[in-house]
C-alpha cells in the first residue's frame, strides 16, 4: 500500500510563533515576519498534495494575529501624528 505521510508546516509553525512574539517582545518585526510565513505556509499547503501536509490553521492564526498588531501599530501612528499635528497648529495660533 502506498501510505500518505503527513507533515507540518515549518512556515505555519513559524508564522504562529512569530505572531505570538509579535505581541510579547517583537513589536514590528515579528508581526511582518508573521504575515510574510503565513502567506508562505498557505501557499505551500494549497500546493501540497490534498492531506499531505498540514497547519492551515496554524499559518492562519498567524497573520491574523500579525496583520491585527500591524493595523494597531499604524492607528497608533496615526493619533501620534494627528497629536503632533494638533500641537504644531496650537503653537502658530
Amino acid at each position: 500500500m502506498n501510505a500518505v505521510y503527513v507533515r507540518t508546516s515549518g512556515p505555519a509553525v513559524a508564522s504562529l510563533v512569530f505572531g505570538v512574539l509579535a505581541w510579547v517582545m517583537l513589536p514590528f518585526i515579528g508581526a511582518v515576519l508573521a504575515v510574510v510565513l503565513g502567506h508562505v505556509a498557505r501557499g505551500e499547503i494549497r500546493r501540497a498534495a490534498p492531506g499531505s501536509v498540514q497547519g492551515d490553521g496554524m499559518a492562519l492564526a498567524g497573520l491574523v494575529l500579525g496583520y491585527t498588531h500591524l493595523a494597531l501599530v499604524l492607528l497608533f501612528l496615526a493619533v501620534v501624528a494627528m497629536i503632533g499635528g494638533a500641537v504644531v497648529v496650537a503653537h502658530l495660533f
